[in-house]
């Protein structure tokens, strides 16, 4: 215990703010929108291919095609909508602090530099592409081997028009809950805490595999699991680091305290399972270092290198008993463990993040200027955010898929489920030769 006071209370890096539009010099700046475009492309990595991989180890073989699928289309089609119409509610001019104004919708009239950095605004809005992209891929976790492969996509792009886009507002642009000190460095709230509880809803909404939970469903390929952890946590450097939207202090800050975490995490997840089962496996390093980097994602600019360590550890043994929780104790189908390894991280490191950014800790301290002026302060605007952000992608994502199941179908058939969605939904066998 006083070696972990003693880590934490260690200083950590001193921490860098963004510069104004109106300082902006490109002959000095151009590396941060350098490092941004880098990071964009560390964050669609992790979609395309880590997220596939990771999910689509984790399936029976018969399905293994139909999750890269659903998780590249997904992504796609949030992508679309995003240069659509999803920027200009996210970022455009706020409208009493709940959406943005429709001035920036198909992108146009993007300003020279994104007020508040040092960044051309294309590539801001590129960047924050890649969020759009992702969050809704995250949810297929949820409803694989069952989901019908329309309705995912209907269901997916409505989402994240109405509950992904407004949630950013709020947080990053310019919204509300930044009113009121509400932080999220890069996506506890905005990404895991939108995902995660929406997949829990879907889960409840869709019902069980067949065979769920007496018969074992195991993972027919753990090392692709394996390797689409490790390329979601190298692409998590761009998903935290580029999140500073600068190529100094803060990105490193943030980029140290993503991977301390999550290897933090991962190896907390391996003496868990030791104790547990008697023996450490690859799918549970793999789902370890995942949570430690889903907790560590709001806070990675805010806290220690030190309280990074300690939110990895609890990430690992929250999450952990989270899987257990509603598997075992609630018996909800939440297949890949998207509720409880990335909504449940998410949640618990935006409130940790209001006890490690304190200076004691080593972290950045309190915003004086709103109700989070103090531990106290910014963990009450922290428990709000979570339970606003909670409260209402629930509701949402309720309403959107009933409403979306009564034009098109939310599962296959059963006969469907028992041969697998790579043959039924999409044919994938059919072009192959005797």
């Amino acid at each position: 215990m006083l070696a972990a006071v003693s880590l934490v209370a260690t200083p950590g890096p001193a921490l860098a703010q963004p510069m104004g539009a109106e300082t902006v010099d490109p002959a000095l700046y151009g590396g941060d929108a350098a490092w941004i475009l880098v990071s964009s492309a560390l964050v669609l990595l992790m979609t395309l291919p880590g997220l596939g991989l990771f999910y689509g180890g984790l399936v029976r073989g018969k399905n293994f095609l139909s999750v890269l699928l659903q998780v590249g289309a997904v992504a796609g089609l949030a992508s679309v909508l995003w240069v659509v119409v999803g920027y200009t509610l996210a970022y455009g001019d706020s409208v009493g602090g709940w959406l943005g104004g429709g001035q920036k919708w198909m992108m146009i009239d993007l300003t020279a530099y994104r007020d508040g950095t040092t960044l051309p605004e294309s590539t801001f809005a590129l960047f924050q592409l890649t969020f759009a992209a992702i969050t809704p891929a995250l949810m297929v976790g949820a409803w694989v081997d069952r989901a019908r492969f329309g309705w995912v996509m209907a269901f997916t792009g409505a989402w994240g028009l109405l509950v992904y886009a407004p949630a950013a507002h709020w947080i990053w642009g310019g919204g509300w809950m930044a009113g009121l000190g509400v932080r999220d460095f890069a996506g506890g709230l905005v990404v895991h805490t939108t995902a995660g509880v929406s997949a829990l809803v879907v889960a409840l909404l869709l019902g069980k595999r067949q065979g769920f939970p007496s018969a074992a469903l195991l993972p027919h390929a753990p090392g692709l699991t394996m390797l689409g952890a490790m390329l979601l946590w190298v692409g998590w450097f761009g998903f935290n680091g580029g999140s500073a939207l600068t190529a100094g202090d803060d990105a490193s800050t943030a980029i140290i305290n993503t991977h301390v975490a999550a290897a933090t995490a991962a190896l907390a997840w391996l003496l868990v399972e030791k104790i547990r089962f008697g023996k450490p496996t690859t799918i549970g390093f793999a789902t370890g270092a995942i949570a430690g980097l889903a907790t560590i994602t709001p806070a990675a600019l805010y806290v220690s290198p030190g309280g990074a360590i300690l939110l990895g550890l609890a990430g690992a043994l929250v999450c952990f008993g989270a899987i257990t929780l509603v598997k075992v104790r609630w018996r909800i189908d939440d297949s890949l463990d998207v509720f409880a390894v990335h909504g449940v991280g998410g949640m618990l490191g935006t409130l940790l993040l209001a006890v490690f950014a304190s200076e004691m800790f080593g972290g950045i301290g309190y915003d004086g200027s709103t109700m989070a002026g103090s531990m106290a302060g910014s963990l009450a605007a922290q428990a709000l955010g979570v339970g606003a952000t909670a409260l209402y992608s629930a509701v949402v994502t309720a309403v959107l898929a009933v409403g979306i199941s009564l034009f098109m179908p939310m599962r296959v058939s059963e006969d469907e489920e028992v041969q697998g969605l790579d043959l039924t939904s999409h044919g994938e066998r059919a072009w192959q030769f005797d």
